[in-house]
């Protein structure tokens, strides 16, 4: 489970996590647990990680893409095509068996792990074809956008 990508050197401009950010995402998770389903024209969820360096909890809604397994989902830290990767994702390297997702309001502990090689561009292409939103985000930026796997932490 190696959290491997650097940030890159170019790419978009990356959300400011001010207060109208905090304030979009407590809107768009309670949206989320509510009714499920889609947003901003994708699948998605409620990631909750615990901070790399705070501890403290921390939830974002994150698009997902479906595995073709019922107890697994992949998430991709685009950030928008910004040459840093999101915050969430040093949370999920850091605390990678921390992680809850909640999604059609049930909540789920799952383990979190990157892809690399051969499994990542299977999955990359899948999710171009699904999102061509997200592939041109892989052209803003210089970093691989990385691509993780949340599965379903037994118990």
């Amino acid at each position: 489970m190696s959290f491997t990508t650097r940030n890159g050197t170019r790419g978009a401009r990356q959300p400011k996590a001010g207060r109208l950010m905090k304030w979009f995402n407590g809107r768009a998770a309670k949206r989320i647990r509510g009714k499920g389903g889609k947003f901003m024209g994708f699948n998605a969820l409620v990631l909750t990680t615990v901070g790399a360096r705070s501890g403290a909890e921390r939830v974002t809604p994150v698009g997902w893409f479906p595995t073709g397994d019922d107890d697994s989902w992949l998430i991709v830290a685009s950030a928008a095509g910004a040459a840093k990767n999101p915050a969430w994702y040093y949370n999920l390297a850091a605390h990678p068996d921390q992680v809850t997702i909640e999604m059609a309001g049930r909540r789920i502990p799952v383990t979190a792990e990157q892809l690399h090689g051969p499994e990542r561009d299977e999955a990359w292409q899948r999710i171009a074809t699904a999102a061509p939103r997200l592939a041109q985000y892989q052209v803003k930026t210089d970093r691989e956008l990385p691509i993780i796997r949340l599965a379903r932490r037994a118990g």
